[in-house]
């Protein structure tokens, strides 16, 4: 089983190794579609490096629903083809490819119309159920099941009763997205990929007109210097048209920015044993099961300001919570929310105004020689922008190369997991670890569990959970500096893990100690502990103060009062 490190001094290898020798492609944005491309482009036996200027998955890739899903909602539209192609995804994911970091979810479909509503909707199911089937990777997920008023209160009694007069029930599957994203950069790795965060593109190269590279700065120690590659792909998502713009050259498409928001909540706020779909005049609104959380979302509004930073608006929260309270018997209030987050979905840019009506497909192009853009589509089914966006680099390169492989190779920490699932009472046993302890960290590694462990037998006191944040382990902070390319407190507190979302501190609590886990892996001294928690607790503080103003300019001049560590 092939594994790779993404620590300090992989990193510093990674972009010496860049800056020496030519690549057949360079990757810019560390989004899940980037990272999908460069894993496609190693496996293809192609000398590969990819390039991010802030964190993996920092942007949309950390910030969505965590749904792999065919999209329901998108078959009413008539789009088959884009339904069909992600059900084939999901099973991918669900049964071979990643198995360990993808699950199945159950979600309740409340019915308020007796007669048509059930046929109609019944229909809409069981044809999403067939196309999942007939992808031949549809096995792994129960069918839907038609329930009447009095069985869908029994697996759900946070409802109304006289919120639906029936329910359908249908599986779905949720990934952690972040922890999805950094682990397909290990896997790239792991197959010869050079990989760099906090490494920013700030101009291409170029001979002619052919774009021949790019010019990198490197954010963390400082200096730029030059990236040469045959081919070069931009996958910075709702950052393309910047990014295009850095060659002086129109783009052939342009992407649009709708955000959206999503609350955290606790799992006993809400008494149910599955999650909820309800329709919203402009589209719908999932209530996601979370470990011990809910997730709440989402809304779907144009976006035009700070794209690093999106900020959710009092206006927004009070939509979310309005929109759910309108079914539950006992309602949410404010008080209930323990974590708010906000992402941006890049849409291609079409006539209607309205963003839920953009296309969720995606767009590939070639706007000039050596330059490869890829725009658009959804996360479940970034393997295909992958194979799309390879495919069409690889029309630049002067020798042939083998087809895509990406659809029968595992992630790193998938290969042997379903055995160690089925053992884990005994690696419980073995280890001395809870086996909910055990199971929580098969859930996020994988057989990559072996890692984690071998650092609490190296040091036992990594075995104890995090005071303020007990679903985590003290190794689980070291490892990501170690493994996961963690450069900042902020990348564990919000990506590596969830800390930021799932604690009614947002992490602050747990600030101080997880640098102090982090300092002696990545060099910090006293004074950049210290500069670390600030920084965390400015941004916490920033990010509430936007949730308390009432529309997005105001909400995101508050949020950007907090600074980010490393300066862009």
């Amino acid at each position: 089983m092939r594994t790779a490190t993404l620590g300090p001094g992989q990193r510093a290898e990674a972009l010496a190794r860049m800056a020496e020798d030519e690549l057949d492609v360079l990757v810019v944005g560390g989004g899940v579609v980037g990272a999908g491309i460069v894993l496609d482009a190693a496996t293809r036996g192609l000398s590969t490096g990819i390039v991010e200027a802030r964190d993996w998955a920092s942007g949309t890739s950390s910030r969505s629903s965590k749904l792999i899903h065919g999209g329901l909602r998108y078959l009413e539209m008539l789009d088959f083809t884009l339904v069909r192609e992600a059900l084939k995804e999901r099973g991918l994911l669900l049964e071979r490819l990643a198995p360990h970091l993808v699950k199945p979810v159950p979600f309740l479909y409340p019915l308020q119309h007796r007669g048509w509503e059930r046929l109609y909707a019944g229909s809409g199911v069981a044809l999403y159920d067939a196309m999942s089937l007939s992808s031949g990777h549809g096995r792994g997920l129960p069918t839907h099941r038609h329930l009447t008023r009095r069985h869908a209160l029994r697996v759900a009694p946070a409802l109304k009763k006289d919120a639906l007069v029936g329910a359908l029930q249908y599986y779905d599957a949720q990934v952690d997205d972040a922890r999805y994203v950094a682990t397909l950069v290990r896997t790239a790795a792991a197959y010869g990929a050079l990989a760099a965060n906090r490494a920013r593109v700030v101009g291409f190269l170029r001979e002619g007109e052919r774009v021949v590279g790019a010019r990198v700065q490197d954010l963390e120690l400082g200096g730029e210097f030059e990236v040469r590659a045959k081919q070069v792909v931009n996958a910075t998502g709702v950052w393309t048209d910047d990014t295009q713009g850095l060659i002086a050259e129109r783009g052939q498409f342009h992407v649009r920015a709708s955000k959206g928001i999503h609350l955290v909540v606790p799992r006993d706020r809400i008494n149910s044993s599955t999650g909820l779909i309800l329709r919203t005049e402009k589209s719908v609104l999932f209530v996601i099961p979370w470990g011990r959380h809910w997730i709440v979302g989402t809304t779907d509004t144009d976006w035009d300001l700070d794209k690093a930073h999106p900020a959710a608006s009092s206006a927004d929260i009070d939509y979310l919570l309005d929109h759910v309270n309108a079914v539950l018997a006992v309602p949410l209030t404010r008080d209930d929310v323990q974590g708010v987050y906000a992402g941006l979905r890049p849409l291609l840019a079409g006539e209607s105004d309205a963003t839920s009506k953009l296309s969720r497909e995606h767009t590939v192009a070639h706007p000039v020689p050596g330059l490869v853009v890829i725009a658009g589509g959804k996360y479940t089914t970034y393997r295909v922008m992958a194979k799309d966006a390879v495919d069409e680099a690889v029309h630049g390169l002067d020798h042939r190369v083998a087809d895509c492989v990406t659809e029968e190779v595992r992630l790193s920490g998938a290969e042997g997991y379903p055995a160690l699932w089925n053992g884990r009472a005994r690696l419980a046993e073995k280890t001395g670890i809870h086996v909910a302890r055990v199971e929580h960290l098969l859930g996020r590694y994988g057989s990559l569990i072996d890692e984690v462990l071998e650092l609490i037998a190296d040091d036992p006191k990594l075995g104890e959970p995090l005071p303020a944040a007990d679903d985590y382990l003290k190794a689980e902070v070291v490892y990501a500096c170690t493994h996961e390319g963690a450069r900042h407190l902020d990348d564990v507190l919000t990506r590596r893990t969830r800390i930021s979302i799932e604690t009614f501190d947002r992490g602050t609590l747990s600030a101080r100690e997880c640098a102090e886990l982090m300092a002696p892996v990545l060099g910090w001294d006293a004074d950049q502990i210290d500069r670390e928690v600030a920084h965390y607790e400015k941004r916490v503080e920033a990010e509430r103060e936007s949730q308390l103003q009432p529309d997005d300019q105001t909400a995101d001049a508050a949020r950007l009062g907090a600074p980010d560590i490393v300066p862009l």
